[in-house]
C-alpha cells in the first residue's frame, strides 16, 4: 500500500474518531459546565437569564429566517428586485447570521462584568445619583424591562454593564462601527446584537424587527440608546424611533408587559470629547480615529498609569429615572405612541441627567471669563443650591472643592489658563468646556439666571 494512501486512510479514521466520539464528549463537558454556571448566577440575579438568550445561535438563526413576516419579505423582496427567491432567503440568512448575538453566561458574567468594573473604577469615581430601589423592586419580574439610556461615551456600555450586574444580562444593540475582528467576537458572546442604523432596505429592517420582537417577547432584559449614536455638541438629541416602534408595534399587553427605565449617564470627561467636537464641527458623523492616534493615547495612557500620574478621569455619574409601564402609558396617550413614548422617555432622562463638577463649572466659566475664582464658587455653590431645591443629582462636595478639582483638570488639559485669582479660557478650551456646559443647560431655566447673576454680583 502506497504511504500517501496510508497516511489518507489514518487520516479519515481520526476525523472519524473526533466527530462521532471526542467532539460530542467535549461538548458535554463544556455544556454541563455552563449549566452550572448559569444555574449559579440565577440564584443571584434579579431577573434570571431567559432561556431565549441560552438558545443555540444556529437554532435561532433557523427561527428567525422562517418566521412567517420574515418568509414575507423575502417573497416581497425577490418580486421587488426581479431576483430567484432562494437569492433573496440566503440575504435574509445572511442579515440574521449578522444580527443575532452567540451569548455565553461564562463570557458576560466571569470575564465581562469583572473587567467592565474593573475598567469603570480604575478610570472614573462612580456616582449613583437618583435610584427609587423600591419602585424598581416593584418591576413585574416577568415583564421585558427595557433600559433606555442617553448616549455620551462608548464607556455608557462598560457603565451600565457594571452598574447593573444584578438585575441580570443585558442585550446590547450595537452599531456597525465593531464589527471588526476581534472585538465582534467578543461583543457577540457578551449578548449583544449588530444593527445596521443607516440600513433603508424593507428585507434587513424586517429581519431586525422580527428579532427584537422576538426578543422581547421572550422577555430578554434591552438596553437602547434612543439617540441612535453618540452625541457631538454635549446636549441630548433628538431620539430615533425605529428600535422603540419595532418592541411598541408588536406590544401585547395580555403576553407580556413591557417596561421602559430612563438611565442617565453624565461624566467629568468624555474619553473621545475632542472627536466628537471635531465630528460635530465638520458637519458629518464620521469620527473613526485612525489606529494611529488610537496607540499613541492608549501609549500616553500606560505611560501615566506606570509613573503614577494617572489620577482618574473624574466622576462618572448615574442616574435611574421613573420607569414607564407600556400598557398603562397607551391608554392616555395621544396621537402617534411610539413618538409619544420616546418624548416620555427623553424628558425622564433629561429631568435626572446627573449634574458633574467639570460641566457645572464649564458653564459658569463660560460666562464669566475672566472670573476671579471668589465670583466662580459664589455661582458653582449658587447653582448647586439650585439643583439641590429641585433634586437633581449634584456634587457633593462643597463649592470649594468642586471648582478646585474641576480647575486642576481643566488646567492640565490647557483649557483655562490661571492668572492669580483670575481664570481665563484658553482658544483650545472654548469648544470643549461649551460640549460639556450643553450636557446640563437644560437644567437652568430662564428664572434661575437672576439668581446666578445676583449671586456673582455679591460675590
Amino acid at each position: 500500500m502506497p504511504v500517501w494512501a496510508f497516511v489518507l486512510i489514518v487520516l479519515f479514521a481520526g476525523v472519524t474518531f473526533a466527530s462521532h466520539f471526542l467532539f460530542p464528549s467535549v461538548r458535554w463537558f463544556f455544556r454541563k459546565r455552563a449549566e452550572r454556571v448559569i444555574a449559579r448566577v440565577n440564584k443571584k440575579l434579579q431577573r434570571p437569564i431567559e432561556p431565549f438568550k441560552l438558545a443555540h445561535r444556529y437554532d435561532m438563526i433557523q427561527r428567525l429566517i422562517y418566521d412567517p413576516e420574515v418568509t414575507q419579505a423575502v417573497v416581497d423582496h425577490a418580486r421587488r428586485n426581479n431576483v430567484p427567491e432562494n437569492v433573496a432567503f440566503e440575504k435574509a440568512r445572511g442579515y440574521a447570521r449578522e444580527i443575532v448575538p452567540s451569548f455565553s453566561a461564562t463570557a458576560y458574567f466571569s470575564i465581562g462584568i469583572r473587567l467592565a468594573r474593573w475598567l469603570s473604577k480604575s478610570l472614573y469615581r462612580i456616582q449613583l445619583g437618583t435610584l427609587d430601589r423600591k419602585r424598581m423592586a416593584e418591576i413585574d419580574p416577568d415583564a421585558a424591562v427595557v433600559f433606555v439610556i442617553n448616549h455620551r461615551s462608548n464607556m455608557d456600555y462598560v457603565l451600565v454593564t457594571y452598574l447593573a450586574a444584578n438585575a441580570g444580562a443585558l442585550s446590547y444593540a450595537v452599531g456597525e462601527w465593531a464589527r471588526v475582528w476581534p472585538l465582534s467576537p467578543i461583543i457577540r458572546a457578551m449578548g449583544a446584537y449588530f444593527i445596521r442604523r443607516n440600513s433603508r432596505g424593507a428585507l434587513y429592517r424586517r429581519v431586525w424587527s422580527r428579532y427584537v420582537q422576538m426578543a422581547t417577547r421572550a422577555g430578554v432584559t434591552q438596553a437602547v440608546f434612543p439617540e441612535g449614536g453618540l452625541t457631538l455638541d454635549g446636549k441630548l438629541a433628538t431620539p430615533r424611533t425605529g428600535l422603540l416602534n419595532y418592541i411598541i408595534e408588536d406590544f401585547d399587553p395580555a403576553a407580556r408587559e413591557v417596561i421602559f427605565v430612563p438611565v442617565a449617564l453624565n461624566y467629568d470627561r468624555v474619553l473621545e470629547d475632542t472627536i466628537l467636537i471635531a465630528a460635530h464641527k465638520s458637519g458629518t458623523r464620521r469620527f473613526r480615529p485612525s489606529l494611529v492616534n488610537v496607540f499613541i493615547r492608549l501609549g500616553r495612557h500606560f505611560a501615566q498609569r506606570i509613573t503614577g500620574r494617572f489620577k482618574g478621569y473624574g466622576t462618572a455619574s448615574v442616574s435611574f429615572g421613573e420607569p414607564l409601564e407600556l400598557s398603562r402609558f397607551a391608554q392616555t396617550a395621544e396621537g402617534d405612541l411610539t413618538k409619544a413614548v420616546a418624548s416620555a422617555l427623553m424628558q425622564r432622562i433629561a429631568d435626572v441627567t446627573p449634574v458633574p463638577g467639570v460641566p457645572l463649572v464649564a458653564r459658569h466659566l463660560l460666562a464669566l471669563t475672566p472670573a476671579p475664582k471668589d465670583a466662580l464658587v459664589g455661582a458653582v455653590g449658587a447653582s448647586m443650591q439650585l439643583l439641590q431645591d429641585k433634586q437633581i443629582p449634584r456634587p457633593r462636595r462643597s463649592a470649594e472643592d468642586v471648582v478646585k478639582d474641576a480647575l486642576d483638570r481643566m488646567e492640565a488639559r490647557r483649557l483655562v489658563t490661571l492668572q492669580g485669582d483670575t481664570v481665563a479660557v484658553t482658544e483650545l478650551g472654548a469648544p470643549i468646556l461649551t460640549y460639556y456646559a450643553n450636557s446640563i443647560a437644560h437644567h437652568f431655566d430662564k428664572e434661575a439666571e437672576p439668581l446666578l447673576i445676583s449671586a456673582t454680583q455679591q460675590t
